[in-house]
């Protein structure tokens, strides 16, 4: 099933310089790349976007980091896109997360993980419609679709 996604690289990805390796793993795993923007989160939104953690202990500590510094929000689609973003990212706790994967690869503590990828359709739609409208979504085929899915 095509699907898309909402993915950020969070403020320590973008302060790390993995902007560009990070983005690479993606489009080489055959993901493409509907929307994409660097920006500045406001408390407010990264409130809404953390909405459903309101009252944890990490919630502060994760809208204080989210808007410390820019991030790079985008949108994949692909072939049950979801499901292939969140394991390419591997678990939250970089400890947990297998080697091959990004926060194993390049992370070391839970609230430095890099990257942030919807965890189901529902979050998708709704985490898309918070950092992006309809008119920056682009429809598109690329030239390798062909050779990625079967038709």
């Amino acid at each position: 099933m095509i699907e898309k996604t909402f993915v950020m690289i969070k403020p320590d990805g973008v302060q790390r310089g993995l902007v560009g390796r990070i983005l690479t793993r993606f489009e080489e795993r055959g993901l493409k790349v509907c929307a994409m923007k660097m920006m500045r989160i406001q408390k407010e939104l990264a409130e809404r976007h953390y909405a459903e953690h309101k009252g944890k202990s990490f919630f502060e500590p994760t809208v204080s980091h989210v808007t410390s510094g820019p991030v790079v929000c985008m949108v994949l689609e692909g072939e049950n896109a979801i499901a292939a973003v969140r394991a390419m990212m591997g678990k939250t706790n970089p400890q947990d997360a297998a080697p091959g994967t990004i926060r194993g690869d390049f992370c070391q503590v839970t609230g430095r993980n890099i990257v942030h990828g919807s965890d189901s359709s529902e979050s998708a739609k709704r985490e898309i419609g918070l950092f992006f409208n309809d008119y920056e979504l682009q429809n598109y085929e690329k030239i390798d679709e062909a050779w990625l899915f079967e038709q």
